[in-house]
């Protein structure tokens, strides 16, 4: 099948790739020049495991495609799908500008019938809106084309997207036409061998299905963060916890680690137009509310961890604190709504210099905070710790696991690790000597010890 993809973001990138590794001729549609160009030399301007050589395959092979203009993608295409942005906008509310620009140009270019199709994030209505301006551009062409306009939202995980498309739970599909539910069914046959995955709902059904989907996973990272926030107070500890609930099938395993909330370009978005739309249609979304809030408040509670601790020292100001992590999680160079920079950004405020690493998105980072003097981005993971009072681990990457504790504490001028993602064992961590904080766990705190000659050795040498 001929398709048209417009946008070349995380999902209508993988979209585009995965389709065309099925045998489709794909036209993928940027406005954005330097990324195709960047794409036709082979260069993916965002990192997604396995998604590069998916590209280059296809694009060698000529199934894939990449141009800044529509009029190509569209031609002699069947399906158009809509994978361009919907950034937060006012009070938190999507901005559908760019779907709707997208709308607008199809009606003024398409020339026969097509399959719109939304995979871009988009609030329950919007269908509805797309059709209309695609009507209104026609009848000012003077044009009475056919089209039909279909909701088909995206479950992707960055960091796993690719894997995610290729073999998928389910397939929403968002239409009242029986005739365009079977010709998406076929597109996505090759993704469905095993079983029928394909969904049919109502085009309004389907849209919400995507918000309650994100609001669902939030939630429960906001659920296990506000239990482990109460463990701390009451001496009990949530992994210990955490292993207890999710044994239960109604509950499960999934999205029930504590940690340093949520981030991304999908889960604050998402609660945060749900929330918008639940008050424009005069409903007041107190569980939506609750999640958003606890989250913005739990992005700092690490930092509120690290500047306890070094109060009775003199406070944060002149100190130096290593971070292993800035992307919002693993597998993935995603910055937006990175709890890292908050974390970052609080410490900085009051005068802490932070020195991080991040296996992929040091560069992203490096442009959001360029204009911060006190903070530095290398390229190397022990650079790091250099001459820095404390380590926080921020993103749970892979190499950051198991790593040299011996050469952390050599480097460090106090064995003192801050861990949001609670990846390492407090026990272990106290046998080495470590003052260690995570959340939802009783610390490793020494600070009511006598330090040892080591210690106050590198307390001197500091000058603090």
């Amino acid at each position: 099948m001929d398709v048209c993809i417009v946008g070349t973001g995380y999902v209508g990138l993988v979209t585009a790739a995965c389709f065309a590794e099925m045998g489709n001729n794909v036209y993928c549609v940027d406005v954005n020049s330097r990324v195709v160009e960047g794409l036709n030399r082979g260069e993916i301007h965002i990192f997604e495991p396995g998604l590069e050589e998916l590209v280059r395959r296809n694009h060698k092979q000529g199934r894939l495609h990449f141009t800044k203009d529509i009029s190509k993608g569209l031609s002699g295409s069947l399906f158009v799908f809509i994978c361009v942005g919907t950034p937060p906008g006012d009070e938190g509310r999507a901005d559908l500008s760019y779907v709707y620009q997208v709308a607008r140009d199809i009606g003024r270019i398409m020339t026969g019938y097509k399959i719109v199709v939304d995979k871009s994030t988009v609030p329950v209505g919007t269908a509805d809106k797309v059709k209309a301006i695609i009507l209104e551009e026609l009848a000012l062409r003077g044009e009475d084309l056919e089209f039909d306009v279909v909701s088909n939202p995206e479950f992707l995980k960055e960091g796993d997207a690719v894997s995610d498309f290729m073999k998928p739970d389910r397939v929403i599909v968002g239409t009242d036409n029986i005739r365009v539910a079977e010709l998406l069914k076929a597109l996505y046959s090759p993704f469905a061998r095993s079983r029928d995955k394909m969904i049919v709902m109502s085009v309004r059904s389907a849209e919400m299905t995507k918000y309650a989907a994100n609001c669902m996973l939030a939630t429960k990272i906001s659920f296990i963060n506000e239990m482990a926030n109460i463990c701390e107070k009451v001496g009990a500890d949530i992994e210990d916890v955490r292993t207890g609930i999710g044994s239960d099938h109604r509950i499960g395993y999934h999205f029930i680690y504590p940690g340093v909330g949520y981030g991304g370009s999908c889960f604050p978005k998402d609660v945060k137009a749900l929330i918008g739309t639940a008050i424009d249609c005069g409903y007041n979304p107190q569980v939506l509310q609750a999640v958003d809030g606890l989250n913005q408040s739990q992005k700092i509670v690490l930092a509120g961890k690290i500047m306890d601790y070094f109060q009775a020292m003199g406070g944060v100001s002149g100190k130096v604190l290593a971070m292993w992590g800035l992307a919002f999680k693993s597998n993935t160079d995603d910055i937006r709504d990175a709890p890292a920079l908050d974390i970052i950004r609080e410490l900085s405020r009051a005068g802490m210099r932070v020195r991080a690493y991040d296996p992929q998105a040091g560069k992203n980072a490096a442009l959001e905070l360029k204009s911060d003097p006190l903070v530095e981005i290398v390229d190397e993971q022990y650079e790091t710790l250099k001459g820095a009072h404390a380590l926080a681990v921020v993103t749970e990457w892979n190499q950051f696991r198991n790593p040299d504790f011996s050469r952390i504490r050599a480097a460090l001028q106090l064995p003192l690790i801050f861990d949001g993602r609670n990846l390492y064992s407090p026990r272990a961590l106290e046998d080495m000597g470590f003052d260690y904080f995570c959340v939802g766990r009783c610390p490793v705190d020494r600070r009511n010890r006598r330090p040892s000659e080591t210690d106050k050795i590198r307390l001197e040498s500091s000058g603090n």
